[in-house]
This record gives structure tokens, C-alpha cells and sequence, in this order.
């Protein structure tokens, strides 16, 4: 047992309250009980865990006893949820788990100590438990000390961890970027080892932990120390085939696509999802369109409109949602346009500042130019424009509807849709801006259709 630091603790949220309190009823009731995992070794690291479990020698059914306002989520696994109001408790019976014939849940399960329950468990810095009635560490695997020496490292026999679940091959390249750690060279020799295994695992769970790389604290790390123990390749070619893939060096004096892609990784702060991913994946399209002109200059012709269908393909496979493909899919497509936005007619500019991911593409847009040229003219243009729109919409409401044309005599069809777009050509430049001048012109338009 270790005395736990007392200066570093942050405050305690009401999620880690809550897990205390029930610590404390389990201990009173005669049972072992501590918090485990994450919590502990962000608050050994100063910061305020964002889910705290608990885990003791209780079985489920002794749990359900004790706390009557419970559900099981895998009463097989010793989970029980205990409920208080609108916090909801993980909380766990120590176990020890038996073989793993798919790679990622234990063929059997026996509950068991504290002692095997830490040896099961993925890294040494995640098998640390807490005490919070002893305020004790209590460490059986030399987590502290790798939680002071900034090392991750897996718990026992590295080869034997990964076999339980590759995608602890991925969360060990995640917590070595999200911490600033070094990856312990023997976990990092059976992550080359096993790297190929990955793609047994299922896409979601990939995706998942792939978009938390993306919106950690250095996801340009990550996708380097991917591409180091040969992740990358297997999970993401298209991102690993950009490597050596030289651009004009007037325009992108940082290096090749790949060192491009990392840079502007870099320059990102607190993306969404969909900006890390569109970020990722702007200048995919650019390995396959290739081309070397006859000054020897490369270009990459329409390698907005690859990457754009590449992006797709590539989301699809990773199982992601329709919606969230759509929004990154324009947004690599429509990455071009940003460098006329200063030539536009004023319709133009109005529907692309009116498109529905907009503020995807114009973050995407700003990443882009700091990563090589940094200048941002056209950013800083588009912020002006959207601050002189600031009371009314991009693309405002038609002014007059099908009906308008009808009414005077227009027989429904392609040539209402005509008409119509003609108009709003003219109320986007601003040269039409009330109903009435737009009755007044479509009088005028409508005659030789009537």
C-alpha cells in the first residue's frame, strides 16, 4: 500500500463522491471496496477523472441487496449500475478471467481478489485501486512507478495482453500521446508483433478509439507512433500511403502530404469529431491523382473530388453514421473552393457561407493555411462577411414561391424552377430585396410564358 499524494488531487466532482459513498457503505457492511482504473491514475496525474468505477469482493447478488436501486449490465462480468438520482456507478466484483477464443470477452469469468483482479487488466497505470475511507493507493503492479516515469506499459506478459483484446494495441498508442509518455519497448515489440490483428476487431470500436486520438490533447503523436508500429497501415492505408508523397515546395515547404496531415493535426484545439476526421482526411485524395507536370511540378488534379469519395468509402468501412459521412465528405470535397472566396459574386459567396457544414469547412480551411503558407486572408475575409450577415440568414427566404408563378399563368413544370433560380441569383447579389420588386420583375419575366 502507498500513501496517496494529497496535493495533487483536484477537486472532487459529484461522480467521485458518489462512488466514495459507496465505497464507504460496502466497507461498512464488512467488504472490500475501491475505486479503480482511470480515476485513480487521473488523480494520481492532478486532473478530475471523467468516470469513476468502483470495484470490491461484493457478489452481484450481495450488491443488489445492499443497494435495491440497481440495474446489471453484465451480472456474468460481476457488473452491477447502482443508481443515485442522476448519477449513475459502475461497480464491479474483483475477478480473474479465464481464455479469450474471440479477442476481445473472457471465456469464463471467476470472482476472485484484488490481486488477480489488477493482474487481468489492460496497462499498470489503469490497475491501480484507491481506498478513499484509508486514502490509500493500493498497487499491485507498479503503476505508480510507471505513472511517475511517464511509461505505459501492459500489465504482465505484453503478447498475452493483446491476445485478450487487440484494441488494447490502439489504447496503448492513445494513452501514450494523451499523457506525453514513453511506450515501454516491450509492449511496444508485440504491438509490431500483433499489428495485423487489429483489423479482426470490430470497425466501431476502431472508429471510437481512432476519433479519441483525433480529439485528444497531440493527436499528431498518435498518428505517428500509429504509423511506427505499423497500426496505421492496417487500420488507415490511405493515410499511410501518403508517406513520401512530395508537394510543390513553394506552396507546402513543411514536407509531403503526410507531414502536411500531422501538422495541421497539430493545429487543432478541442475539434469536434467531424473536424478531426474532415482534418484527417482533406488531402486523401491526393496519393492517387498524382501527376508530374513538364517542369517537374506535382499536381494533384481533382483530388478534392477523390478525396471526397475515398473519405466515404473509407467512414463507411469504419461503420459511421450517415449523417457524420455527409458532413465530412463535403467538407473534403468543397476544401478547394476557399481559395476565390475573395473573387466570388456575391450569390456565390452568399449560398457557400450558407452551406450547411460551413463551419466545418471554414475551421478546416483555417487548420489548412497555418499548416503551410499560415497566411489566412481568406479566413479573416469570410469572418467579416459573416459578421456583416450577423441579423439575417446567408441565404435568406425566396421571395416569392411556385404558386406566384402559377398564379400568373405559368404551367407547372421545369421552367417555374427556372425562373425561380433567377431570382434568387438576383436577391443573393443583392439586387432584388423586397417582394414587391421581385412581383415587379416577375411580371416582367413571366410575360412571354403566359
Amino acid at each position: 500500500m502507498t500513501q496517496y499524494i494529497q496535493h495533487r488531487l483536484a477537486p472532487v466532482s459529484a461522480a467521485e463522491q458518489a462512488a466514495y459513498d459507496i465505497a464507504g457503505r460496502l466497507q461498512a457492511a464488512g467488504y472490500q471496496a475501491c475505486t479503480v482504473g482511470g480515476c485513480v491514475r487521473d488523480r494520481f496525474l492532478g486532473s478530475m477523472p471523467e468516470d469513476v468505477d468502483v470495484t470490491t469482493d461484493a457478489t452481484p447478488d450481495v450488491l443488489q441487496q445492499i443497494f435495491p436501486n440497481t440495474y446489471a449490465v453484465g451480472a456474468a462480468y460481476g457488473v452491477i449500475i447502482v443508481r443515485d438520482g442522476n448519477l449513475h456507478t459502475e461497480v464491479a466484483t474483483f475477478r480473474e478471467d479465464g481464455g479469450y477464443q474471440d479477442g476481445r470477452h473472457p471465456d469464463s469469468v471467476t470472482f476472485s481478489d484484488a490481486e488477480h483482479d489488477a493482474q487481468r487488466r489492460d496497462f499498470t497505470i489503469n490497475a491501480l485501486f484507491y481506498d478513499p475511507q484509508a486514502e490509500q493507493v493500493i498497487d499491485f503492479v507498479d503503476g505508480l512507478r510507471d505513472l511517475d516515469a511517464g511509461v505505459i506499459r501492459t500489465v504482465g506478459d505484453a503478447d498475452r495482453r493483446f491476445g485478450e483484446d487487440y484494441l488494447r494495441m490502439l489504447r496503448a498508442v492513445r494513452f501514450t500521446a494523451r499523457f506525453d509518455f514513453e511506450l515501454d519497448p516491450a509492449t511496444r515489440a508485440a504491438i509490431i508483433k500483433h499489428a495485423p490483428k487489429i483489423t479482426g476487431i470490430s470497425p466501431e470500436r476502431i472508429f471510437n478509439e481512432l476519433t479519441k486520438m483525433l480529439c485528444g490533447p497531440q493527436p499528431q503523436l498518435a498518428f505517428r507512433l500509429l504509423d511506427e508500429t505499423g497500426l496505421l497501415e492496417q487500420v488507415l492505408p490511405e493515410i499511410s500511403a501518403m508517406k513520401g508523397v512530395a508537394q510543390p515546395p513553394q506552396f507546402h515547404p513543411e514536407g509531403d502530404v503526410f507531414v502536411h496531415t500531422l501538422l495541421l493535426l497539430e493545429m487543432m484545439v478541442h475539434p469536434t469529431p467531424e473536424i478531426a476526421w474532415s482534418a484527417l482526411l482533406h488531402d486523401v485524395g491526393k496519393p492517387p491523382t498524382l501527376k508530374i507536370g513538364t517542369h517537374g511540378r506535382e499536381t494533384f488534379p481533382s483530388h478534392n473530388r477523390v478525396g471526397a469519395e475515398m473519405a466515404e468509402t473509407l467512414l463507411q468501412r469504419l461503420r459511421c453514421s450517415r449523417q457524420f459521412i455527409d458532413c465530412v465528405r463535403e467538407t473534403v470535397y468543397n476544401h478547394m473552393t476557399f481559395a476565390e472566396v475573395q473573387k466570388m459574386r456575391p450569390s456565390t459567396l452568399r449560398r457557400l457561407l450558407g452551406r450547411p457544414d460551413f463551419d466545418c469547412e471554414l475551421e478546416l480551411h483555417r487548420l489548412d493555411c497555418l499548416s503551410c503558407h499560415r497566411l489566412v486572408d481568406n479566413y479573416v475575409f469570410l469572418l467579416d462577411r459573416l459578421a456583416a450577415l450577423r441579423d439575417e440568414p446567408p441565404v435568406p427566404e425566396p421571395l416569392v414561391q411556385g404558386r406566384d408563378l402559377i398564379g400568373r399563368g405559368v404551367e407547372p413544370g421545369p421552367v417555374i424552377g427556372e425562373i425561380l433560380r433567377e431570382l434568387e441569383e438576383l436577391q443573393l447579389n443583392g439586387e432584388i430585396i423586397t417582394r414587391e420588386a421581385a412581383l415587379e420583375w416577375l411580371d416582367r419575366r413571366v410575360t412571354p410564358h403566359v
